[in-house]
């Protein structure tokens, strides 16, 4: 479990950082006190945990197959 919410959290970082850099580089915490009045996609303040998930959910189905043709 551990492990799993390490991979969670480094993906989240790593989509954070990645697609807000300048942001997060030039004026972090007004970027974060932002998100509740975010609209990507219509998602709103979730849109970062959703994403995260998104691509957690993509890596775990390939890890998924990998492990089974690892056998």
């Amino acid at each position: 479990m551990k492990k799993e919410l390490a991979i969670f959290t480094g993906i989240f970082l790593l989509l954070a950082i990645g697609m807000h850099f300048k942001e997060w580089t030039s004026h972090p915490i007004d970027h974060i006190m932002a998100l509740p009045d975010a609209g990507a996609y219509g998602l709103g303040p979730f849109h970062p945990l959703i994403f995260t998930f998104v691509i957690y959910f993509i890596l775990l189905v390939i890890r998924g197959i990998v492990k089974l043709f690892e056998r």
